[in-house]
Parts: structure tokens; C-alpha cells; sequence
């Protein structure tokens, strides 16, 4: 075995192997993958194989189409065979709410490029004239998916990496891996030791106890499935067309054709079981381990299926497959830098191993190799998930990923399992308030506020708590409101050398004055997006940002690691330490001065300012801004302060009809005034030009990370725009396609209603053709054609004079 190597990978599954494959493909050979037994002998070898072009996120969707443009084609590239069977799909909708999710993916196919259409009973029939269609009012038929040899798909990714110089050790267990005052990482294996500059836990079921060998966690639950094979099908015998894979929402699994035979796999809905429960991981030892057979505890959604194709039920059970398969609390994989571990990465956490495995392992090495990956990776970051998704809470979410695999959710659909873990300090009050809460980064954030009980009628279309997001939005625009902001991410970033550090971290000039506030970005040295902060100038040495709550662990890390050695910097998370309280409206400074002796006026307290006040007899921070384009301030104090000073201001804002806020009315707002989102139009994907923030940017300052990216960047044909669109009943919410005639030219990435201007509002990622000022374009929701117009201002007060009132 080599003892260097710039990238060791843990893992010889499909991940693994498929990492190995892409890192060799774009680059580098010079990569190891330790296997502690033989190549997928964990939890790839039993998989069922499926790869299916359809799943509820558009970036996902994305790693799901490369694996079916791959996987056909592996076979003759690497000369190892796969069993790829091109068979399409077929995900059956039983009700209308099914349907209207298929009818979402159906834009995902439009921009993303998979065939898929919407098909009636008859057609339906016609592909699979053995399917009992009793109950379904639809399909969605997908033409490049299929399944394929789970062993096979593995081995010839390993094999295509080794052809390309990339090495394997097998029966090669890692014991240890340790962080060396190098920044190097030195991996401990039963066959010696080997160096290398980035390690890659890609452990399948194990990846957890591996995380756990650099102090790191990965929040992934092992969970025993089922799946049967029947004896050969007569039906099949002279078949020469092999029928499409079925996803059936009724029988909560699928059931597609194993060579003359039937499969079926279920997500049974009651007695889940965890593998290896109450440990959770496999012993050291395990290979190619099953555990026994419970048809009992599958048999209603077995029984279900067997309704579904009655020629599975006459050819009777031949075989029982119950293996494990990793999960993690959201059903996404983790891709991505592990938090405070600076190059550890993970590539694990898939419970679509098979037909994620190729899309993961080509993007994730984009991002390690080159710096950024050409598609959205938040939502697969492994930092999405902190401290607070311990082993209850991961437990809790994974349980209710599992049962719900068939479930179609409407769009703020949330479930109450595992929750609540990180809470405000207003948290009782808003919740006794009304307050319908939203997780994000485990915090829970007030959506909308129930005043008169109702619950929410979830839709893809405007639904019954539409008129209440348009009271709070008039609370706000016409008196005052508040909005919980806790949960942003704040950092104190201090020291003799903080001012040259964050010149050279952030693209944008600094604030000059003491209280001087801008908004500014980390780039990658590629150029592209990395994070957005608030920055506050507190003193010449300290400076205060204020980033996300989704970043919070993203921004520290990026943080943290631009400080160069011997740098006379201190970075200081203190999210958790400080509350805070947006008070907007033009209200806002009357409800404000009833509890401070601060002079708030313009003169003193201009906009984009701070100044340290007491309000309520407690010292604030206050940061005259806002996200709702009204004249506000942010009142930043210590957590256990909070409430105090909510009570106050608000038993004064309501004798004049003032209100609390949710996030729903805070995104119309930010819509109307045209701000674009961190994480929908800010991403690794664009630059600042590209994302239409090119104010921002500030090249003439001096040297910083990605300004000669940015400079030097090509024309990629990529332009953030902003769109009123002529809706109906339906707001775009990103994902959805852009026509510019009949060519798609692009995907929204965000949007809503705007209640202040009466508009329904999106931005969009178009191409530059298509991104001029009133140019007519066409959007693609829920199947229907809808016009919008491309902005060139904001649709709500373009001068900022309520701002700055």
C-alpha cells in the first residue's frame, strides 16, 4: 500500500467508488480508496438497483439524470458489466394531490432535460397491461431511468478509476485517522498508514463511527428494508419488452420485472425497524449482512402491492432481501466539507445509493478538485445539519423520511417529529402568540401566526393562509410589526489585523465609520458566491456579521479558515449568545422612542447604521436595517434579555394595531424589493455579476479572494433576473422552467406574492438573451403556461425612501 496520497476515500461502495471514479475523471489520480473488506460488501451489494429520473428537489433531480446518462454507457467505457435495463418508469398518482406533484417534477424534466410526461389510465395500461389500476388517475412516465447490477454499476466505476491510475486497497480497514500539525490527515489502516491531504468518509452504514474518528459527527440512521423476489412470472416468459418500473404511492414501494420475475419493495408505515438497534452500526466484522425475514411486519403494504400486479401474487415469494440502507434526517446525501474539519470530507448518507451514487460522486469532486461544483450543493452540505441533530433527533426525522418515502408532501408541509431543538427566547411567547413555526438549521421560525386558530390547507396553489400573510404584510407596511431573527448567524470578528483579514475575506469595501454598515460576500477563489453577511463596523478592530441561519456553520468554517497563520484575528460564533428583534414599519421609530432615550432620529440614527442603545433600561445593538424595505431597526441583545424587550415594544405597538410577522410575509416583502436570496439566487453556481449584485463588488479595493476569478470569468450564459409574472392562483417557488418562445432558457429559483404591490413576483437564471429589461417570458407552473416581464426595479419603492424615511 502507498503511504501518500492526495485523497483517500473510506469506503468501497457505490459512493466510494463513484467518488474515486470522478475525481479521476476530472483530474486527479493520485487518490486511494480503502476498502476493510471487499467492494460492495456493505450495503450496495443487496440494493434493488432502481435509478429514477423523478424526486421532489430540482438539484437532486440533477444528480439523478447524470447517473442515467452514465450508467448506459459505463459498461463500454469500462468493459465491466453493469445488467443496465432501460425500462423507464412509471410513478403512479392516486389522488389529485399526487398528481400535482408530478405535475412540479414535470418542470424539474422540462429545464433539466429527462424525458417525462404525464400520462392517462389507458396509456398507463398499455405499458404495463398487467397492472391493476383500480384508484390511479394518472402516471408520470419517465423514458431514460431504468435499474441496473448494483455489484456490477460499483465494480466498473472502481474499475474506470484504476484505469485511470487511481489505486484500491481491499481487506483494508481503517482504524484511526488523525490530524497532523501539517494540515495533512494520517489514516491508520490494518495495513499501515498512508498520509494524504484530503480524506473522504465514504462508510455507507459505518459512516458515522468513521466521522466519529476525527471528533466529527454524521447524522445518518441505519434502517432495515424489505424487498421480495417472486418466482418466474409466466406472463414473462415470451416477453421481449421489459414493463416500466412502478412507483405506487398506495402500496408505499415499487414493483418492476427481475429478469422473468417480479420485485417488490415497501416502506411499511408501522413498525419500522433501525438496523443493528440500540448500536446502529454494523460490527467491524459484518459482510454482505442480512437480517432475518418479518413479512409479517410488511404484509399490509405487500398485500397492497400484490393488488397492484396480481401475476406477482400467482407466482408466489422465491426470495427475501432484508438489508440495510443509511439515511439521513432530511433523505439527502451528505456532500461536502465535515464542519471545523478542514479538508474531511463526507460522501455518504444516500438511501438511493445506486441511483444517486454517480451524480454525487461527479460533483462532489467538482467541489473538492476545482473549488466549486456546477450545480446548487446546499442542501447536500453536511454542515446543513449542527450540534442539534444528535442521535434522538436524527433517530426521530429518519423514522419519518422512511414512512413517507411514498408520501407526496405539499410545499410547507412540515411534520412535528424531533422537534423542537433550538428555539428563540421569544419562542413561548410567539408560539402562545399563534405562531406556526418552520424548521430551518433546527431553529424554529414563525412562518404565519394562527390569530383565529386556523390550520393550514397545504397547496401548491394560494391557499387559506393567504389572506393571513397579506394582514401581517398591511400590519407591517401601514403600522408596525416584528419579526424573530434569532436565528441569524452571528459572528464578532476582532483583533489588530481584522480589518486587513475581512478586506481580503469579502468582496465588497468595508464600512469606514465606526457604526458603518454594508453588505457584502465571500467569493471562492473561483469567483463564485460563498456567503452573504451583514457587516457592522463596531470599533477599528471589531466588526460584527451577521449571515443566514442556514450558514451558520458554512460561514464559521469559511471564516476560520482564511485566517492566515500569525494573523492577529479572532473569529467568535456568538449565534447562540444573542436574541434578536426586527421592529419595522413607519411606526417603528414612535414604538421604539416610547422605551429608549436614544435619538433616533435620521440625523443621529441614518440608515445602514449602528449605534449601541438601551431600550427598555437593556444595552442593544441596533442595526437600522431591514430585509422588508421599510424603515426598521434590528435590535441585537443577550438572549436572556429578549423577551423583556419584546414585551415592552410590543404592549406598545398594539394599542396601535402593530403585529408579529412570519417569514412568508418577510419573502413577499423581500421579493417586492427585489432582494435576492442567499442559497436560491446567491449560489457556489454564479458570480456576483451573474447574480445581478455586481454594486457589490468592489475590484478597485485591492486584492481579494475571487476578484481575478471574477474578472478574468467567461461569458457562461448565465443572468439572475427578476420577473412580475402574470399569476392566477399560482406563485412560482423555484425549480420551475423559463421559456423564451418555446425554448427553455432557464429555471426560477425563487418567488411569491407580493401583498404590497398586489404582484405576483420570481427571479430567475436565464440566458443574458433573454435577460433584458421588459422582455416577455414564459413560466411553467404546475403545467400550466404563464406570462411574466423581466424588471428592471424593484416592484416596491425602487428609492428606498421608506427605508431611509
Amino acid at each position: 500500500m502507498r503511504s501518500t496520497a492526495r485523497i483517500v476515500v473510506v469506503g468501497g461502495g457505490i459512493m466510494g467508488a463513484s467518488l474515486l471514479y470522478h475525481l479521476a475523471e476530472e483530474g486527479c489520480s493520485d487518490a486511494l480508496l480503502l476498502e476493510k473488506d471487499d467492494l460492495t460488501c456493505g450495503s450496495t451489494w443487496h440494493a434493488a438497483g432502481q435509478c429514477p429520473s423523478i424526486t421532489g428537489s430540482y438539484n437532486l433531480a440533477k444528480i439523478h439524470a447524470y447517473g442515467n446518462r452514465l450508467y448506459p454507457q459505463l459498461e463500454a467505457l469500462t468493459g465491466q458489466y453493469v445488467g443496465w435495463h432501460p425500462c423507464g418508469g412509471l410513478r403512479l398518482a392516486t389522488n389529485e394531490r399526487e398528481l400535482e406533484w408530478l405535475r412540479r417534477v414535470l418542470g424539474f424534466a422540462r429545464n433539466i432535460g429527462f424525458g417525462m410526461e404525464i400520462v392517462g389510465v389507458d396509456e398507463i395500461r398499455r405499458l404495463n397491461p398487467f397492472l391493476d389500476t383500480t384508484g390511479v388517475i394518472a402516471a408520470a412516465h419517465t423514458t431514460d431511468d431504468g435499474h441496473g447490477d448494483p455489484s456490477g454499476l460499483c465494480r466498473a466505476l472502481a474499475k474506470g478509476a484504476r484505469d485511470r491510475g487511481s489505486a484500491i486497497e481491499r481487506h483494508c480497514r481503517v482504524l484511526a485517522i488523525r490530524a497532523l500539525p501539517s494540515g495533512e490527515w494520517e489514516v491508520e489502516t490494518t495495513q499501515g498508514r498512508v498520509t494524504a491531504e484530503m480524506v473522504v468518509n465514504a462508510a455507507g452504514c459505518y459512516a458515522r463511527e468513521v466521522a466519529r474518528m476525527v471528533g466529527a459527527d454524521a447524522p445518518i440512521v441505519n434502517m432495515q428494508h424489505h424487498y421480495v423476489v417472486t418466482h418466474p412470472v409466466p406472463a414473462f416468459q415470451e416477453r421481449t419488452v421489459e414493463i416500466p418500473v412502478v412507483r405506487d404511492p398506495y402500496a408505499r414501494g415499487y414493483l418492476r420485472q427481475e429478469q422473468k420475475s417480479g420485485l417488490i419493495g415497501v416502506y411499511e408505515h408501522d413498525g419500522i425497524v433501525e438496523a443493528w438497534a440500540p448500536r446502529g452500526v454494523p460490527d467491524w466484522a459484518s459482510r454482505e449482512e442480512l437480517f432475518p425475514e418479518d413479512l409479517e411486519r410488511i404484509a399490509p403494504w405487500l398485500e397492497r402491492a400484490l393488488e397492484r400486479m396480481p401475476i406477482f401474487a400467482e407466482a408466489g415469494i422465491r426470495r427475501v432481501i432484508n438489508g440495510a440502507i443509511p439515511h439521513t434526517p432530511d433523505g439527502a446525501p451528505l456532500l461536502g466539507p465535515a464542519a471545523g474539519r478542514r479538508n474531511f470530507w463526507m460522501c455518504c448518507g444516500t438511501s438511493f445509493g445506486i441511483a444517486q451514487g454517480a451524480g454525487c460522486g461527479k460533483y462532489l469532486a467538482q467541489w473538492m478538485l476545482h473549488g466549486d461544483s456546477e450545480i446548487n450543493m446546499a442542501e447536500f452540505d453536511p454542515r446543513r445539519f449542527g450540534g442539534y441533530a444528535d442521535a434522538g433527533y436524527a433517530r426521530a426525522k429518519v423514522f419519518l423520511d422512511y414512512r413517507t418515502t411514498f408520501v407526496t408532501r405539499a410545499p410547507g408541509e412540515e411534520d412535528p417529529d424531533g422537534r423542537p431543538q433550538r428555539t428563540s427566547p421569544l419562542y413561548e411567547r410567539l408560539r402562545t402568540a399563534g405562531a406556526v413555526c418552520g424548521e430551518i438549521h433546527g431553529w424554529e421560525r414563525p412562518l404565519w401566526f394562527a390569530l383565529d386558530g386556523r390550520t393550514e390547507q397545504y397547496s401548491y396553489r394560494r391557499n387559506n393562509v393567504f389572506e393571513v400573510v397579506a394582514a401581517e404584510t398591511r400590519a407591517l407596511h401601514e403600522r408596525v410589526g416584528f419579526v424573530d431573527t434569532s436565528a441569524f448567524a452571528k459572528f464578532e470578528i476582532t483583533g489588530a489585523d481584522a480589518a486587513a483579514y475581512l478586506d481580503r475575506v469579502l468582496a465588497n469595501r468595508l464600512p469606514r465609520r465606526e457604526g458603518g454598515i454594508v453588505l457584502t460576500h465571500a467569493l471562492s477563489p473561483n469567483g463564485r458566491i460563498a456567503a452573504e453577511v451583514t457587516l457592522t463596523r463596531l470599533a477599528p478592530d471589531r466588526f460584527y456579521a451577521v449571515g443566514a441561519s442556514a450558514s451558520q456553520l458554512r460561514d464559521a468554517d469559511l471564516l476560520r479558515d482564511r485566517v492566515r497563520p500569525g494573523e492577529r484575528v479572532a473569529i467568535d460564533d456568538v449565534t447562540e449568545a444573542l436574541g434578536a428583534l426586527l421592529v419595522a414599519g413607519p411606526r417603528a421609530r414612535e414604538v421604539l422612542a416610547a422605551h429608549s432615550a436614544a435619538d433616533l432620529s435620521n440625523q443621529a440614527f441614518p440608515w445602514l447604521s449602528a449605534r449601541s442603545i438601551e431600550v427598555a433600561g437593556i444595552p442593544v445593538r441596533a442595526l437600522r436595517v431591514s430585509y422588508v424595505g421599510e424603515l426598521g431597526w434590528e435590535l441585537h441583545a443577550p438572549r436572556d434579555a429578549l423577551g423583556t424587550i419584546y414585551d415592552a415594544l410590543y404592549g406598545t405597538a398594539r394599542a396601535m394595531g402593530g403585529a408579529n410577522v412570519g417569514l412568508h410575509a418577510v419573502n413577499g416583502m423581500r421579493l417586492e424589493k427585489a432582494y435576492r436570496g442567499f442559497g436560491t439566487e446567491l449560489t457556489n453556481e454564479l458570480t456576483l455579476p451573474e447574480a445581478g449584485m455586481t454594486r457589490f463588488f468592489a475590484p478597485d479595493k485591492g486584492e481579494f479572494v475571487g476578484r481575478a476569478a471574477t474578472l478574468a470569468a467567461p461569458e457562461r450564459g448565465l443572468r439572475i433576473v427578476y420577473l412580475e409574472v402574470d399569476a392566477r392562483d399560482i406563485d412560482a417557488r423555484g425549480g420551475e422552467p423559463v421559456f423564451d418562445g418555446d425554448r427553455c432558457v432557464g429555471l426560477v429559483t425563487s418567488g411569491g406574492y407580493g401583498h404590497r404591490v398586489g404582484r405576483s413576483l420570481a427571479f430567475a437564471c436565464v440566458e443574458p438573451a433573454s435577460a433584458g429589461a421588459e422582455h416577455a417570458l414564459t413560466l411553467l407552473l404546475q403545467n400550466e403556461r404563464v406570462g411574466a416581464t423581466v424588471r428592471a426595479a424593484p416592484a416596491f419603492d425602487p428609492s428606498d425612501s421608506r427605508s431611509r424615511a
